[in-house]
């Protein structure tokens, strides 16, 4: 179906493996067109509860973008660029159904702003994490620059934006841009693990929880009015009561996501 990702489905959690192991799986206009395509073509599919998204290889989760594609580009090309990658990830970051990013190796460029758009990252302790784009005289253009000062603060952002140089796992982990480091070969098992709990759940209330989260960054909404929204629709939910009533008769809820 993809010449550049490879995709499986198990137990309701899909499998997006970004295939380019030559190249460090670096982002080019096909991964990007393709990673779009799935994100439209595999999140619509019922049977897809939840989503891990990782690199083929043990060395690198994607290197970068491919730079070779951006020799030429003026700043309208430059700008067109930019927002259809922000575009995309921005597809990721507001999906309804979780998508965990499993970091093995270099997260890098494009690969850095792919895994913070996620809604959280797993990373092997081979991991590694950067911006590097001003050694390239570029800054980041896929989001990057919001939310690494989202997710790691202003002062910590700034110091990795301007001085492109890589931070380890731990201390990816330290400044909160990663949920866990695992030994690598412990590292989708760890994912798999964390989204097989998140899939027991009631999937409108998975949903209404990142939809709420999202608006805390989202200059256009009111946080707060968003999850009085979000709570009160749960009330109309099959699987609320389902919930509440499993609750209180002290049994498993089976949610159907209705």
């Amino acid at each position: 179906m993809y010449h550049t990702l490879l995709t499986s489905l198990d137990n309701g959690i899909l499998t997006i493996t970004i295939n380019r192991p030559d190249k460090l799986n670096a982002l080019n206009s096909q991964v990007m067109q393709e990673l779009d395509q799935a994100l439209t073509e595999l999140l619509n599919q019922s049977e897809v509860r939840s989503v891990i998204i990782t690199g083929s290889g043990s060395k690198s989760f994607v290197a970068g973008a491919d730079i070779a594609e951006f020799v030429g580009l003026d700043t309208a090309q430059g700008m067109q660029l930019a927002q259809k990658g922000q575009t995309i990830f921005a597809r990721i970051e507001q999906s309804p159904k979780p998508i965990i990013a499993c970091v093995n190796g270099f997260a890098l460029g494009g690969g850095c702003e792919l895994a913070m758009s996620c809604h959280f990252r797993i990373a092997s302790d081979n991991a590694k994490f950067g911006q590097p784009e001003v050694n390239l005289g570029l800054i980041p253009g896929y989001g990057g620059t919001q939310r690494l000062v989202q997710l790691i603060g202003k002062g910590r952002a700034l110091e990795l934006l301007m001085s492109g140089e890589m931070i380890d796992a731990q201390k990816a982990w330290q400044y909160g841009l990663v949920n866990a480091v695992v030994p690598p070969e412990e590292l989708l098992a760890k994912a798999t693990a964390i989204l097989q709990t998140i899939n027991s759940k009631a999937p409108l209330a998975v949903a209404k929880c990142i939809e709420a989260a999202n608006a805390v960054f989202d200059e256009t909404k009111n946080g707060y009015a968003v999850e009085v929204a979000a709570f009160g629709e749960c009330f109309d939910t099959v699987d609320m009561k389902e919930g509440t009533s499993a609750f209180l008769e002290k049994r498993k809820p089976r949610f159907t996501g209705n």
